[in-house]
């Protein structure tokens, strides 16, 4: 089964790659990425905080800016597949002067992890919105290396969202960043944070809207989150993916999980006798239903019937 695609109009031996993490935070990993195959190397992202403290004297983070860039700059010198860097952040500051040192720092492509949680009641949907737009068409002005936007999946209309990033440039969109949320100490009255690894059953949600996305979308489609075993990057590419990030799966099992799924894939696609990833993409996708609004009612209702095979289960 031949397995090149294309992520972001970087040509790429298959779509398996690490996600943003501390995966790629030392050379020693990075090197055992590449020793398992990965098609490229995800930075951790570089957070506005990081950059805005370190411009006052204070920073508590792993890597600081120039750190970061030096990072970068190690990496890719020392492989031979694509280095894709990460900014995080929320507001149009100077921090995204960063973009073009990353691109000075020769970053294959560049990915905005836009994680923004709408607190405030002032703020309408069509603002929270925009702020992300703005971002995003400012990155456009600054760099000439392919952008991806990294989502979360709470905004009221995403296929809509993710066409006004494509009329503004962006050239992938990655489904999703991880919403975490923190437990409450009833006894100390404070709030608890524990980072939760994701498990195969994240995948749903990001499945769902890679088969609405890739029914419209013209850019490129990553997905991030839920990826543990070679059936679930087959559905993702069924789904829609162009690329299959992967952080928890190998944080469990190590960089060499990353070639256990790019072999199990490539096993069941000659098993069931695709000659090609192309002939699997988007075969799942919303482009292939004749009524998609009727379809996902369809959906919705046979899921909620499904309940009395559930409760006959559990006797």
């Amino acid at each position: 089964m031949k397995l090149t695609t294309q992520y972001l109009g970087l040509e790429l031996a298959h779509p398996f790659m690490p996600g943003a993490s501390p995966l790629a935070d030392t050379m020693d990993s990075v090197r055992r990425l590449e020793d398992a195959g990965a098609s490229a190397i995800v930075m951790r992202s570089l957070f506005e905080e990081q950059i805005l403290q370190e411009r006052f004297g204070a920073s508590g983070f792993v890597f600081g800016p120039d750190r970061y860039l030096d990072q970068l700059r190690h990496i890719k010198t020392s492989v031979s597949v694509p280095v894709i860097a990460s900014i995080n952040g929320t507001s149009t500051e100077g921090w995204l002067k960063y973009a073009r040192l990353i691109q000075k720092a020769q970053a294959d492509a560049l990915e905005l992890n836009f994680y923004h949680l709408a607190t405030d009641p002032a703020e309408d949907a069509a603002s929270v919105e925009d702020r992300l737009l703005d971002i995003v068409a400012v990155l456009k002005e600054s760099i000439t290396i392919p952008l991806a936007v990294k989502l979360s999946p709470f905004y009221s209309s995403l296929p809509n969202l993710a066409a006004r990033l494509d009329s503004i440039g962006a050239q992938g969109i990655v489904l999703f960043n991880r919403f975490y949320q923190a437990d409450i100490n009833p006894d100390e009255l404070d709030t608890v944070a524990t980072l939760h690894l994701s498990t195969s059953n994240d995948l749903l949600l990001r499945l769902r809207w890679l088969a609405i996305l890739s029914a419209s979308y013209r850019g490129s489609l990553a997905i991030t989150g839920g990826v543990h075993e070679p059936i679930d990057a087959v559905k993702a590419i069924m789904a829609g993916a162009d690329a299959v990030q992967m952080v928890s799966a190998l944080l469990q099992n190590g960089a060499q999980h990353l070639a256990v799924i790019r072999e199990g894939f490539e096993r069941w696609g000659d098993e069931h006798g695709y000659e090609s990833i192309d002939d699997m993409r988007g075969s799942m996708s919303l482009a292939h239903v004749a009524q998609p609004h009727a379809s996902e009612r369809r959906n919705y209702l046979r899921i909620l019937q499904s309940w009395k095979q559930v409760a006959s289960s559990r006797r």
